[in-house]
């Protein structure tokens, strides 16, 4: 397993630059697909160079990329992804914190819907991998205090698979982990009698569908 403190993402400064819809794409690219130069994501992501070394470079500065010291030479840098668990501030006292962590929500569920829609439009060409991928729905009662502790197991459970691009075994390809638990809307809390007589609770007490994780946390 992962050893991966949480990060708490609280400074105004940090969130800012972690919501820049740009530096979340290279983010994302430096995660699934390994180090890169700013001139491979400027023709990647169609950009102006000196824009992607900025950002890149900014990225750094907030500990969320590193140099990649054995690929670099010279002026020629490839960075490289920092696996972290990061957290976002669940506190929204502060409006401006707020809708910073909502822009960095909504980015990802925008990625999240994208990569499955591309996927379920051409499942067959992904082969073995369309034969082994999970999809699961299923529901539970809890209270919050074990819901908060449910979704900390959770990303321990993804910390145990997280690799970095180095240890890929064979045959191995980045997959995408989608995992939502939130309170059901309009949902009266049940008696302790209803709960023990549900089919859908007893059969289905977790209902998260286990594969290799994307971004731990």
């Amino acid at each position: 397993m992962v050893d991966m403190p949480a990060r708490l993402l609280s400074d105004m400064d940090t969130l800012k630059a972690f919501a820049h819809p740009l530096r979340q794409r290279m983010l994302t690219r430096l995660h699934r697909h390994g180090p890169a130069t700013s001139a491979d994501l400027a023709v990647e992501f169609d950009a102006d160079r000196g824009a992607t070394s900025y950002h890149l470079r900014q990225l750094a500065r907030y500990g969320f990329i590193e140099e990649d010291a054995a690929l670099s030479a010279g002026r020629r840098k490839y960075w490289k992804f920092v696996p972290q668990d990061l957290r976002l501030p669940r506190d929204f006292a502060n409006p401006d914190v707020g809708a910073v962590v909502e822009e960095i929500g909504r980015q990802w569920l925008e990625r999240a819907d994208r990569d499955l829609t591309t996927y379920l439009t051409d499942r067959a060409s992904y082969g073995e991998f369309a034969a082994a991928a999970q999809h699961s729905f299923g529901a539970t009662v809890l209270t919050a205090e074990e819901l908060e502790r449910f979704g900390e197991e959770y990303i321990a459970f993804l910390n145990r698979w997280h690799r970095t691009p180095d240890e890929l075994p064979a045959g191995a390809r980045p997959i995408t982990v989608l995992f939502h638990a939130f309170p059901t809307p309009e949902a009266a809390s049940p008696s302790p009698e209803a709960v023990a007589s549900s089919p859908e609770a007893a059969a289905s007490s977790l209902g998260v569908a286990s594969s290799s994780t994307e971004a731990a946390g």
